[in-house]
């Protein structure tokens, strides 16, 4: 199945437009959102990526990205970029990954940069996957009363 990323850049989307692009997968998209906002100090910015990318939702801290969020027509597509160190941190993890982000980290090659896994979430247990996978990153604070 194709999916659709917003791709006008003089259109800048609201994330009402986004959580009404992504449809189906609102529950999914929100939960992450939630998430990251309740457990990273990292402020979201809307950033352009160019004719094939599309508008994405980054979370970012001093300069370093976090993740990447990409709405679609009907779903989303998630960037985590892990490098070495968290890729070792990660590989302790697969057990607990879902069957498709276990094998998006087991086939994706390592670049100079890292290794780039882009997740299109199609159930809560990938959005639980996407979360640990955040954890390699940078350790969750803990969700305020």
């Amino acid at each position: 199945m194709r999916f659709e990323r917003m791709l006008d850049q003089d259109q800048e989307p609201t994330r009402e437009d986004m959580l009404r692009a992504v449809g189906e997968n609102a529950g999914l998209w929100q939960d992450l959102l939630e998430y990251l906002e309740t457990h990273y100090d990292h402020v979201s910015d809307l950033d352009f990526g160019g004719k094939k990318y599309g508008w994405a939702m980054r979370y970012r801290k001093s300069g370093k990205t976090l993740v990447t969020l990409f709405p679609e027509k009907g779903a989303f597509t998630a960037l985590v970029v892990l490098g070495r160190k968290e890729v070792e941190k990660a590989q302790a993890l697969l057990d607990d990954l879902s069957p498709d982000v276990r094998a998006l980290l087991e086939n994706t090659q390592q670049l100079h940069d890292g290794r780039w896994l882009w997740i299109r979430p199609g159930c809560q247990a990938d959005i639980e996957s996407i979360k640990a996978l955040l954890s390699t990153k940078r350790k969750p604070r803990p969700k305020n009363p």
